[in-house]
């Protein structure tokens, strides 16, 4: 998200390397919350095997996880304005690293609903982080940049989402395949909170530019209201859209791979395969940094959005390694979507920018409800069948690019 420089910046008295440190600073928390969001692509299958759930049930794991966005949003933006950037960071962390350590007694007792709390306080954390750093990113440059720079950022965030996937493959679903037991995701998420328990304590010591307010948006200040600026209100559904079918596509793959008949395709290899997903996801936001300079972005998203609905209807209409491999291919597709979309959307906002980035990130909680209603029509239909609900999210998106982005001239 990217403020107006007159009316949210940086404190200009850093020097251009220190800008630089805090820029790649904040990419490590981009790849932290990628790592962990995409492990909920192992965890979702591994617990439908566990507790021997239907798909409804099983994506009650999103629902908890990216509901925390919805509810959680407000008050981080709360806990920034009180605390500053920096130490929401750290509380957001910390936050984090608790609900890692929840899954130990979620497994010793064998309560999926304690597994559904423990996912929901992890993404309260993660909510504070997403708060804090996309602004942060949007601001470290001027505006026309600002959408180029949030796509290197969430590249970093997809290279987390990458390795994910094989790091769960090999901890949770070997494991539980061995054991058969729901103590597999003890080690995996104790790991992960001693290294966010670090990382805290190094942001605790770090010293960051300052994001503050110019003098003058006092005098400039107006109520706000999302019905003035129709570019953010489509832009909130079109991230609510977005992370919808980026979420419900990546949360059945294991289990639509398992149903294509694939020769030598079992649990592990189904795992590892969602890391092409993500890694697609990683290649097209690195590539999408550097075109951005060059090609307006509503164009860009409009492309991608319209060849997300061709791979998904080819592989709805077909089998084996084709249907595979396309419904593999909307991840690179969905790579800019979520930068570009909220870059468009806060253009021109300056003093609300805040405000407007408080209701993005509510808007994340698409997250929780497109895998429920593709889960509705994989119980009712098939789950190949399913994935066509995630496509009718890409169709909006394309006019959102097109048509719904366009700010209106103020009189």
């Amino acid at each position: 998200m990217n403020p107006t420089p007159e009316v949210v910046a940086l404190n200009t008295k850093h020097e251009p390397n220190t800008m630089k440190f805090a820029f790649f600073a904040m990419t490590a928390l981009f790849f932290i919350w990628g790592f962990i969001t995409a492990l909920n692509d192992i965890l979702l299958p591994y617990l439908k095997d566990a507790f021997a759930l239907s798909f409804l049930q099983a994506a009650l794991v999103q629902f908890c996880f990216f509901g925390a966005y919805f509810i959680v949003s407000p008050l981080a933006g709360r806990l920034i304005d009180k605390t500053g950037y920096q130490r929401g960071i750290i509380y957001g962390l910390g936050i984090i690293a608790v609900g890692c350590c929840l899954f130990f007694p979620a497994a010793s007792l064998s309560r999926y609903g304690i597994f559904l709390f423990a996912l929901f306080v992890l993404a309260a954390g993660i909510t504070v982080l997403q708060v804090s750093a996309n602004p942060y990113v949007a601001a470290l440059g001027p505006e026309k940049t600002a959408a180029s720079r949030l796509n290197f950022a969430q590249a970093i965030n997809s290279l987390g989402h990458t390795a994910a996937p094989a790091f769960g493959a090999i901890l949770i679903l070997a494991s539980a395949s061995n054991e058969n037991s729901a103590e597999a995701v003890q080690q995996p998420y104790l790991i992960i909170a001693g290294v966010l328990v670090v990382v805290a304590f190094i942001f605790a010591k770090l010293r960051l530019p300052i994001l503050h307010e110019s003098s003058g948006a006092s005098q400039t200040t107006k109520r706000f209201s999302m019905n003035a600026f129709p570019h953010l209100k489509y832009g909130v559904l079109a991230i609510f859209l977005y992370v919808g079918a980026e979420v419900a596509v990546g949360s059945y793959l294991v289990n639509f791979f398992l149903q294509l008949g694939i020769e030598g395709m079992d649990n592990v290899s189904a795992g590892a395969m969602v890391s092409y997903y993500w890694g697609a996801a990683m290649v097209g936001r690195f590539f999408g940094a550097f075109i951005m300079r060059f090609v307006a972005p509503p164009i860009i998203l409009a492309l991608n959005a319209l060849l997300a609905v061709a791979m998904i209807s080819l592989s709805v209409s077909s089998s084996g390694e084709m249907a595979m491999w396309t419904i593999l291919s909307v991840g690179l597709f969905n790579s800019i979507m979520f930068p570009t979309i909220f870059a468009l959307a806060i253009s021109g906002l300056g003093e609300h920018t805040g405000k407007a980035s408080g209701y993005l990130c509510q808007g994340i909680v698409g997250g929780a409800i497109l895998p429920l209603i593709q889960g509705v029509a994989a119980d009712a239909l098939s789950l190949q069948l399913s994935f066509l609900v995630p496509a009718l999210c890409y169709v909006y998106i394309a006019w959102y690019a097109l048509v719904g982005s366009k700010k209106m001239d103020k009189r």
